[in-house]
């Protein structure tokens, strides 16, 4: 099966400018839609197909900023290149505090937008790619019996296989056969990948 092409969502209400990028992406060799409001891109988002977002910082209704605060509250993760009529400077640093992978003025160089598109069709890959690698461990741990769960949690606080035998009041062999299962199940080689693969699970914080 074939991975989806990215999409560039273009999102301003100012048609002849939405028209104009539009085209110049897709000469550049993007797959492009384009959306005259924050709200008309809301009502059909596509937050599977990967891709970015470039959206007007100041349009009517919801602004820009608006659009990021709406994903980022569904708790979508689309990287956002923010245009603005003029610089604004206080707005741009906040824009980049809440994850945007650029700030750029409507009359910046061409090159510029095109390296911002790219880096944030990068990152969008890169993103989903490791949460489908998170979601992958989390089922493999999923497969762990409660009793390999017990284990792993003494393991990964650096116990040897007596102390926990110990703390569980079972057979220090036992404990040896439930840590083979667990590192199978994990697919891991020693205990600091076990805790390694425990903390990115977000079981247990840094």
């Amino acid at each position: 099966m074939n991975a989806p092409v990215p999409i560039v969502r273009i999102v301003d209400d100012d048609a002849s400018f939405l028209t104009a990028v539009a085209r110049f992406l897709r000469a550049s060799g993007f797959e492009v839609r384009t959306y005259a409001s924050a709200a008309e891109f809301l009502l059909q988002p596509e937050y599977d197909v990967p891709g970015c977002i470039i959206a007007d910082l100041h349009m009517p209704g919801l602004s820009g900023m608006d659009l990021q605060e709406a994903l980022a509250k569904e708790g979508h993760k689309l990287p956002i290149i923010f245009l603005s009529g003029q610089g604004d400077i206080p707005t741009s640093v906040q824009a980049i505090r809440r994850g945007a992978e650029d700030f750029l003025t409507k009359c910046a160089p061409k090159e510029e937008l095109l390296n911002a598109v790219n880096r944030a069709i990068n990152r969008d890959a890169h993103e989903r790619a490791e949460r489908e690698r998170l979601e992958a461990l989390r089922a493999r741990l999923a497969t762990l019996t409660l009793r390999e769960h017990e284990v792993l949690q003494h393991v990964v606080q650096g116990k040897l296989n007596k102390q926990i035998a110990f703390d569980l009041s079972i057979h220090e062999r036992t404990v040896k056969y439930h840590r083979t299962s667990i590192m199978t199940k994990l697919n891991a080689f020693s205990s600091a990948e076990l805790t390694k693969l425990w903390i990115e699970a977000g079981t247990i914080k840094k």
